[in-house]
């Protein structure tokens, strides 16, 4: 028996990309209760470009509407469809996810169960991974999605907790820590966050070899993070650290080994690039280890092992500059 569901609607960014209509196929065609209400989030910059799949929803393509949020990141997208909803529960998904077969009833039975102080009803991931072989570094990256706290590719929060937080905080243009930030209001504020039991496939994205070089710029994103709840937001976001202080490093001994050899000093400079071949070895090596060393992934993972250092060092420094005065965020939705 489907429990009794106060009224949901689905909150859907997207830049354009084709697995949205799977997306929304997989929502149209679940069993269970349907949402009252679909906001599809166009975030591409400039004009229009070419109309959303709004019929792969097929019967539920009459409770659609598309909004535009002008380019400007996952985070405000998100707040420019949770401005549409009304509805008691605002369900929170990824353009690139695939919810399951019983989708609705199993989101009608989480939301039924939420207990009066719970805000949030975090979905349940799974990355599948091409079998038979190691998956590769970005396979591994969107894999650590399946364990990750308060994800928002499949996240449901009461419409009054957001309200009340004031919604993403638009400050973050990019996807991944948005997520984390809003979660650890939404506690800060008193409500408890739970797992539920409905099932959400993440695939894993096309990608192209320089996506890990990419990836860096999040790293001004943890600066923020940092500033706005503290040296411990690691902890209590339970999110792995990363390797920013060994990335300091390396990319301290590359930049001291050009200076010195400028300088004439031969010998401390070829200590100094010793230091940074050996770091970046490492990284390297920590990189190829679990894949499937392929001899394309083998050179993607040194190409890039050589500007990940740098990069990611160049933009938590920027990021530290920039949020250096930022306060807790004010939005209104």
């Amino acid at each position: 028996m489907i429990p009794s569901l106060a009224s949901y609607a689905v909150v859907v960014p997207t830049i354009g990309r084709p697995c949205l209509a799977d997306c929304l196929t997989a929502l149209a065609s679940c069993e269970g209760p349907e949402p009252s209400r679909i906001v599809l989030v166009d975030d591409r910059p400039g004009p229009p470009g070419d109309p959303l799949p709004v019929r792969a929803l097929g019967a539920l393509a009459d409770r659609a509407v598309v909004l535009r949020s002008g380019g400007r990141g996952p985070a405000a997208a998100r707040n420019t469809g949770l401005r549409a909803v009304d509805e008691p529960w605002t369900v929170l998904l990824d353009d690139d996810v695939r919810v399951s077969a019983y989708w609705r009833e199993q989101l009608a039975r989480d939301l039924a169960e939420a207990s009066p102080d719970t805000g949030g009803v975090q979905g349940v991931l799974r990355v599948p991974l091409p079998p038979g072989r190691r998956p590769t570094d970005w396979e591994r990256n969107t894999a650590g999605l399946q364990g990750a706290l308060w994800v928002t590719a499949d996240m449901a929060y009461r419409t009054e907790v957001l309200t009340s937080v004031g919604g993403f905080d638009e400050r973050f243009p990019r996807a991944f820590r948005e997520d984390a930030d809003l979660a650890l209001r939404v506690v800060d504020a008193g409500w408890r966050i739970v797992r539920g039991e409905r099932r959400t496939e993440h695939p894993v994205r096309p990608a192209d070899r320089w996506v890990s070089v990419r990836l860096q710029k999040g790293n001004a994103d943890d600066a923020l993070m940092k500033r706005l709840h503290g040296p411990d937001w690691w902890e209590r976001a339970a999110a792995p650290r990363g390797r920013i202080r060994r990335h300091a490093a390396v990319t301290a001994a590359g930049l001291g080994a050009l200076l010195l050899a400028a300088a004439g000093k031969r010998r401390p400079a070829l200590f100094a690039a010793a230091g940074w071949a050996l770091g970046t070895a490492e990284l390297t090596r920590a990189r190829i280890a679990p894949g499937p060393r392929t001899v394309d992934e083998i050179v993607t993972m040194t190409a890039t092992s050589v500007l990940i250092p740098a990069l990611a060092t160049w933009h938590r420094l920027s990021g530290e500059l920039r949020h250096r005065s930022a306060d807790r965020w004010d939005g209104v939705l």
